[in-house]
């Protein structure tokens, strides 16, 4: 299910040619790092991870099958990663009390959206999604921005179909209450707008 090209360059890094595999780094490390950074939040930290990621891959890149993307694989090692980072350090405590979401919350939100410009959408998403805890993070930013399939995230999480699915839509909603929570005030107050 590999591309051609990775499955070529993967070859020639387990008959010896241990430069190949700087293609494989150079065509993943910003995939590696957004990950690291969404889920560390932390720039060394994500730094430190996308290393260990890669050094992890290229030491067990013989177990690699080809049954699933290499980019699925190595995302797979990078979340691990991650949340093994996360552990070390215990300082993140994330804790987030939902309230239930209505229909016309979720419409009100989506408007305000709607009235800001696309960068500053970007961003204030951007600062949304940092609130939320590690996990829920990064699933989002699989699913949504990654564009992961629910298959590939599976396999990148160990974590069941029917689990995922859960877990997605507790996040989807606790974004969108953090989006409700923080957005819509500053955008009242900028624009003028209830």
């Amino acid at each position: 299910m590999t591309t051609n090209k990775d499955q070529l360059i993967i070859n020639k890094v387990l008959k010896g040619d241990a430069n190949a595999f700087a293609y494989l780094v150079d065509t993943y490390k910003d995939m590696v790092f957004s990950l690291a950074f969404k889920m560390t939040k932390k720039r060394e930290e994500a730094e430190e991870v996308s290393q260990d990621t890669f050094i992890k891959a290229y030491k067990n890149l013989g177990k690699f099958k080809g049954d699933s993307k290499f980019s699925t694989w190595l995302y797979r090692i990078a979340y691990h990663a991650s949340l093994d980072a996360i552990k070390k350090n215990k300082n993140h405590n994330n804790s987030f009390e939902i309230n239930e979401i209505t229909y016309n919350q979720i419409q009100s939100v989506d408007t305000i959206l709607q009235g800001i410009e696309r960068k500053e959408r970007a961003k204030v998403m951007n600062d949304c999604l940092l609130k939320l805890p590690e996990e829920e993070r990064s699933l989002i930013w699989m699913f949504y921005f990654d564009e992961l399939s629910l298959r590939e995230i599976i396999e990148v999480t160990s974590i069941s179909e029917a689990n995922l699915k859960v877990k997605l839509h507790r996040a989807r909603k606790k974004l969108l209450a953090i989006v409700q929570e923080n957005v819509e005030p500053e955008l009242i107050s900028h624009y003028g707008r209830k």
